[in-house]
């Protein structure tokens, strides 16, 4: 399982990577789960990645907007990341899931990113559509992956919503249809081995990677990422 970690600018992801997480997300979690950074910060992110490791951005928590969403695809994957995170935050329907995931990759694979949808845990709080719905999106959009996160991060973390079954036939059920999955929302470092009993390809943290556990207010330290490497590959 592939430790991802959420830096909001280059010194983060220094730390990040010195600390050996296998994909450098870039995010902004002022405006969100899946908040989107600005193209500037990312550029100088993935300037200061290293070869060989991954990188990924979000897009943000998104309406169904198709046309800003995927403009907002095709800008970020121009900048050269491997994958490209989505919230299907305001998306009501299988029917504009679809819609909207074909027009993400669309965006993206000239510049031969690849997007991962991402929905929520807590999607009955926010009327969104459910995680479960994206395997099927995902597949006949032509994604790369899946993923769940948690909206509502005052709300409790992704195993306050979903049990460890249910997850694991997220994660199995996406593999039959021969997507990768990752799994995040508040992840506690007592909660990785956990998680990766589930068979997930990727765990995302931001704030078990921060000092004092706050993914606004903390910083992330290349010592917790090291830490949180350990027991992910345990």
């Amino acid at each position: 399982m592939k430790l991802l970690v959420s830096p909001v600018d280059v010194q983060e992801a220094v730390e990040a990577v010195k600390g050996g997480a296998d994909i450098v997300d870039i995010k902004n979690p002022a405006e969100g789960s899946l908040g989107a950074s600005f193209p500037w910060v990312i550029r100088s992110v993935l300037e200061a990645v290293p070869a060989g490791i991954e990188t990924s951005a979000t897009l943000g928590d998104l309406a169904y907007k198709p046309g800003t969403a995927s403009l907002a695809a095709y800008g970020v994957a121009s900048l050269g990341v491997d994958y490209i995170k989505a919230g299907f935050y305001g998306i009501k329907s299988e029917k504009q899931a679809l819609t909207l995931a074909r027009a993400l990759v669309r965006a993206a694979e000239s510049f031969d990113a690849k997007v991962v949808l991402a929905g929520y845990a807590d999607h009955p709080l926010i009327g969104a559509i459910s995680p479960f719905s994206l395997i099927e999106v995902g597949v006949h959009a032509g994604a790369e992956g899946v993923m769940i996160d948690t909206a509502l991060k005052h709300r409790g973390g992704l195993l306050a919503h979903l049990s460890l079954q249910e997850l694991t036939d997220f994660v199995e059920k996406a593999h039959s249809c021969g997507l990768i999955c990752a799994l995040a929302g508040s992840l506690a470092a007592g909660d990785l081995e956990k998680i990766r009993e589930t068979g997930a390809d990727i765990v995302g943290v931001r704030g078990a990677a921060c000092s004092g556990g706050d993914r606004e207010r903390g910083r992330i330290s290349a010592e917790r990422v090291e830490f949180l490497k350990q027991l992910v590959k345990r």
